[in-house]
């Protein structure tokens, strides 16, 4: 396969030095590669979760593919050990140590499988969306067009075992929910899928940018009587703006359904306090509300 229309799908940001984080596998060597294709200078950043026994082999491949295309690599060796939450605690640990704004493999089907995931969860239009697509350069690119033309140029590439394991939901939607989809709608979903991210994304600024002055006062100041004036859209929307909360791994978490419902009860005076997510809790004394 040609490298010319991954090259045209590719959306490298125009910095004079491209960090990108490389695990080995097919995407981030794809990525790599297609980026040196271009012509810009690159550095590599590994991170090696000590996940698996061979994990080190990931580290020493992708070293040996740096010396070869005469690549800087920077490894960095993390301990994640196993058990709830392993790739929310992998994450975080990948954020601490990586470079702000390194580049990373996603493709247009990773970007749907995200997108479908975040549905089943059962997350509102906030929480559809996909992270900071500016730092995924493939995004407009198939995860099946980078391995084809990785192995028409012999190009190797490492394959996670974790990424055939049943057990993780990734993975089931991966094989299983898209093909079914696909099946379903006679055509490839992935595309319709991108197009509602992308629309999701663009509805989601537009709010934003309407909103900015409601979001500029702070939880505490703004009288509730007035609240009680606004429209129940406006007043939902600056609640699940206010009352977002990160987590001990530092994931950001919008507000459930559920929460906003009991937030807005003390708002109109229905009840004077109410318990949310994170141990937080939020009460209302002579018109103005206090988060605890």
């Amino acid at each position: 396969m040609s490298a010319t229309p991954l090259l045209e799908q590719s959306q490298f940001p125009e910095t004079p030095v491209l960090s990108l984080a490389v695990s080995g596998g097919a995407d981030s060597v794809g990525m790599a590669l297609l980026a040196l294709e271009l012509g810009r200078e690159v550095e590599i950043h590994h991170v090696d979760h000590h996940a698996r026994a061979d994990s080190g082999d990931d580290r020493a491949f992708v070293e040996e593919w740096g010396r070869r295309h005469g690549v800087i690599v920077h490894s960095y060796d993390v301990v994640v050990p196993p058990g709830p939450n392993f790739e929310a605690r992998a994450r975080a640990e990948r954020r601490r140590v990586l470079p702000t704004g390194v580049l990373t493999g996603h493709t247009a089907d990773d970007i749907a499988e995200t997108f479908l995931l975040n549905l089943i969860r059962g997350a509102a239009t906030p929480g559809l969306g996909v992270g900071d697509v500016a730092t995924m350069p493939l995004r407009g690119c198939r995860r099946r067009d980078l391995r084809e033309w990785l192995s028409s140029r012999d190009e190797e590439w490492r394959e996670d075992p974790s990424n055939l394991s049943p057990a993780m939901r990734r993975n089931r939607v991966r094989g299983d929910v898209i093909t079914l989809l696909s099946d379903v709608a006679g055509r490839d979903v992935v595309p319709l899928l991108l197009r509602s991210v992308e629309q999701l994304s663009l509805d989601r600024a537009y709010l934003d940018e309407i909103s900015r002055e409601d979001y500029a006062r702070g939880l505490e100041e703004v009288d509730c009587r007035e609240l009680a004036q606004w429209s129940p859209q406006r007043r939902h929307v600056w609640l699940r703006h206010h009352l977002r909360w990160s987590d001990e791994l530092g994931e950001s978490h919008p507000p459930s359904r559920a929460e906003i419902r009991r937030a807005d009860d003390v708002v109109l005076g229905l009840v004077r306090a109410c318990e949310l997510l994170g141990g937080r809790r939020l009460s209302r004394h002579q018109q103005h509300l206090s988060l605890s």
